[in-house]
C-alpha cells in the first residue's frame, strides 16, 4: 500500500517561497510517476506538477511555470515541490499523489491511486 505525507505549507508573504516535501512509502518514487495536485476554495483539484519516475517527463501547469520545480530524492522516498514568486492565486490546499502509470503523466486526477493529506499554502496579501 502507497502511503504518502505531505508536509512544509504554510503561511508566506506574497513573492516568498515555500518547499513542500512528500514522504512516501519505500519503492513508490522508483516505481511510479508522482505529482503534486492543489486544489483551491471554490474550484476543482488541478495538477501543479507531475514526473514519471525516470523524470524524462516533466510536466507543469502553466500558471507556476518558471516559479515551481517539482524534484525527488529516490533515496530518501521523498518528493519536493519547491515554490518561488508565491501570489494569492497560489493558495490552496496541496496535495501529493502517486499514479498508476510509471512513464506518463496525467493531468487527470483519476489516473492517481493514492493521496496524501494535503497541505495548506496561504500567501498573504
Amino acid at each position: 500500500q502507497v502511503q504518502l505525507v505531505e508536509s512544509g505549507g504554510g503561511l508566506v508573504q506574497i513573492g516568498g517561497s515555500l518547499r513542500l516535501s512528500c514522504a512516501a512509502s519505500e519503492s513508490t518514487l522508483s516505481a511510479y510517476s508522482m505529482a503534486w495536485f492543489r486544489r483551491a476554495p471554490g474550484k476543482e483539484r488541478e495538477l501543479v506538477a507531475g514526473m514519471s519516475r525516470t523524470e524524462v517527463i516533466v510536466k507543469y501547469s502553466d500558471s507556476v511555470k518558471g516559479r515551481f520545480t517539482i524534484s525527488r530524492d529516490a533515496g530518501k522516498n521523498t518528493l519536493y515541490l519547491q515554490m518561488n514568486s508565491l501570489k494569492p492565486e497560489d493558495t490552496a490546499v496541496y496535495f501529493c499523489a502517486s499514479s498508476r502509470f510509471s512513464g506518463y503523466v496525467s493531468f487527470d486526477p483519476n489516473d492517481y491511486t493514492a493521496w496524501g493529506q494535503g497541505t495548506q499554502v496561504t500567501v498573504s496579501s
